[in-house]
């Protein structure tokens, strides 16, 4: 039998410390992941991060004096009667009746009261909880100080209440002794469900192949090289492997010798928390993979942003009625004063987009609380196309992310969209057009016109009254000659000639600085349309690609280094 004992294949690597502090940041990080993607990604595949912070945080604040470790296995492997040899007392009952453990009994060794906080949050009730302590002992027991010993439900038990215990429970523990038996250790339940999914955790496991003497001495090595063949398929290399018998204290010698060497660390609470984190990171790690996206949507897919918002925004019917009402500005100003009163008739095209009109002249502020403007509203095609300019800004944003990714960053994208309309609508009502200032030339040739119609009218007057007076036969007026015609017929005649010849040489020039001030406000137009494409689409989407650089660096750092 002693040669049972001594077969242990691996031993602990207690070489491999696990800093306290560096354990925290990485938790730390996986909290700055968590904060980052907070309502980007689904609830859903974020659970096990949520759990490992939650329960992270309440292990450490606990005792770090005492290591929780659990016996588990699967009926018959004999495991309480393991926990019994090991505490060497009758605590977890014994018996033909399978399942045999039905409640989760707790030996600590040392004082319990410095233990029952961990099981009061580990779950162990007070009456199934034991203390090690014997004046009989003296300082046999005194290595294993700080020693909590859990003996679980069967993970095989036909109760469904016990197997959810032991799930339950193998989240909370610090480290995992799993018994096996040489009839079933090689059954795919333990291996498939438990043993594969700890390959994370192999600094915290540990496998025993206990009721070793019920094998011929000379089986016993080639079982345990089978076992270790399994282990290494599952992804446990490496993992501690012993051959125990609870029946004899020789064969209990290697076991205790490793829960010694683990309770004298203090490493085994560190050494699980940082195999969870292992674990969530791997999980994390197909969610956020190591693109780096641009900080800044793609230039192309800007720029047709913004022409599908000028477009919904109604900015070629504003720049056209500019263009009008340019030219129905300077007719008036410039124009012949003898019919400058009809053009004022007619409406200023500006003034019918409830959009600033001449000088001064705004729409009617109560007005404006129901409608900004009065552009038409934008048409089936041109909400298409800001559709389709919307998702092409997201698509290109998202094009270098994760399958996880582009959803959140078409919804940040939409996420205004309600609010476009109006927010454009008072941009466009909010926009200088630059045509609040009459131009200097204006004036210039306003006054030119004045000049010619007054000599008009004083040609026309002087005329009038010499007709009157030889019509009074009074004596005529002697009316200075001009070569061979009358100073005031060169005036009439010269002022409407003059009118005329004015407003035909304004005529082109004002078409060309109709056209110049349709360029400055389509140009103004379109900045402030696409400062609310900045705000409104842009920003929201440079969010959720900032939050995905912020978890891709938090999961980075929450990396074991």
């Amino acid at each position: 039998m002693s040669n049972i004992a001594g077969r242990v294949r691996e031993v602990f690597r207690g070489d491999q410390r696990v800093d306290a502090d560096a354990l925290i940041a990485r938790l730390d990080a996986v909290r700055r992941f968590l904060t980052a993607v907070d309502g980007l990604l689904p609830d859903t595949d974020l659970v096990p991060a949520h759990t490992l912070v939650e329960r992270a945080g309440t292990r450490l604040a606990l005792s770090r004096d005492h290591t929780v470790l659990a016996l588990a296995g699967a009926t018959g492997s004999g495991k309480s009667s393991l926990f019994n040899a090991l505490a060497q007392l009758e605590l977890s009952p014994v018996g033909v009746r399978r399942p045999t453990t039905g409640v989760t009994h707790a030996c600590v060794w040392g004082p319990l009261e410095g233990a029952n906080h961990l099981l009061d949050w580990v779950g162990v009730l007070p009456r199934h909880r034991f203390v090690r302590e014997s004046a009989l002992d003296a300082d046999d027991e005194t290595a294993l100080h700080g020693l909590i010993l859990l003996d679980l439900p069967d993970f095989d038990s036909v109760q469904r209440s016990h197997r959810l215990e032991v799930d339950r429970l193998l989240g909370l523990v610090d480290q995992v002794v799993w018994v096996v038996d040489p009839q079933k250790y090689a059954d795919r339940v333990i291996h498939d469900s438990y043993l594969r999914e700890f390959h994370r955790h192999r600094e915290v496991t540990l496998v025993v192949l206990n009721q070793a003497d019920r094998l011929p001495p000379a089986e016993v090595p080639r079982v345990l090289d089978d076992l270790r063949r399994l282990l290494d398929t599952d992804g446990l290399t490496g993992v501690p492997l012993l051959a125990t018998t609870a029946i004899d204290p020789a064969g209990m010698v290697g076991l205790r010798n490793a829960l010694e060497r683990t309770v004298a660390e203090r490493q085994a609470a560190l050494r699980r928390l940082a195999g969870d984190v292992d674990t969530v990171v791997a999980g994390l790690d197909e969610l956020v993979g190591s693109a780096r996206p641009a900080d800044e949507p793609d230039d192309t897919a800007v720029n047709g942003l913004n022409r599908a918002l000028a477009g919904a925004a109604g900015v070629p019917a504003v720049t056209e009625a500019v263009e009008r009402a340019y030219r129905h500005r300077a007719g008036a100003a410039t124009g012949w004063p003898v019919v400058r009163g009809w053009r004022r008739l007619r409406p200023d095209p500006l003034r019918r987009l409830h959009l600033p009109g001449p000088a001064g002249d705004h729409a009617d502020p109560a007005e404006s609380l129901v409608a900004a403007t009065s552009v038409p509203d934008p048409t089936a095609a041109q909400r298409s196309a800001l559709g389709l300019a919307i998702r092409a800004v997201a698509d290109r944003a998202a094009a270098d992310l994760p399958a996880a990714w582009p959803g959140a960053v078409t919804s940040a994208a939409r996420s205004r969209l309600g609010d476009l309309p109006d927010a454009l609508d008072r941009t466009i009502a909010g926009t200088d057009l630059g045509l609040d200032r009459r131009p200097l030339w204006w004036r210039v040739v306003g006054g030119v016109q004045w000049l010619v119609t007054l000599a008009a009218v004083v040609g026309l007057g002087w005329l009038v009254l010499g007709y009157a007076l030889r019509a009074l036969g009074l004596p005529a007026l002697d009316n200075p000659m001009v070569g061979q015609v009358p100073l005031p017929t060169v005036l009439l005649l010269g002022g409407l000639l003059a009118g005329l010849l004015v407003a035909a040489l304004t005529r082109p020039v004002v078409r060309w600085a109709a056209r110049r001030a349709r360029a400055r406000a389509d140009q103004r137009l379109t900045a402030r349309v696409a400062q609310v494409g900045d705000e409104y689409v842009l920003t929201p989407v440079q969010i959720v690609l900032g939050s995905y650089a912020q978890a891709r660096d938090a999961l980075r750092d929450a990396a074991r280094r």
